[in-house]
């Protein structure tokens, strides 16, 4: 027996919505959080976004 499609989107739609405020937060636009939908893009942009300095960083830096 196979779920019903609706809870798919409802794991797509929970998984985006934390991510997007998170990559919103870092400074970047929010609508990179939807590579996380693209498989091995997803893995090499969770290493960006954790080890690069991000927009709000180099705000605050002097």
């Amino acid at each position: 027996m196979h779920p019903h499609p609706f809870f798919g989107l409802l794991a797509a739609i929970l998984a985006v919505i934390p991510a997007w405020r998170v990559v919103s937060k870092a400074g970047y636009h929010g609508a990179w959080s939807l590579l996380l939908f693209v498989p091995l893009v997803n893995i090499i942009m969770l290493y960006v976004f954790a080890f690069s300095q991000w927009p709000t960083e180099r705000a605050r830096s002097p």
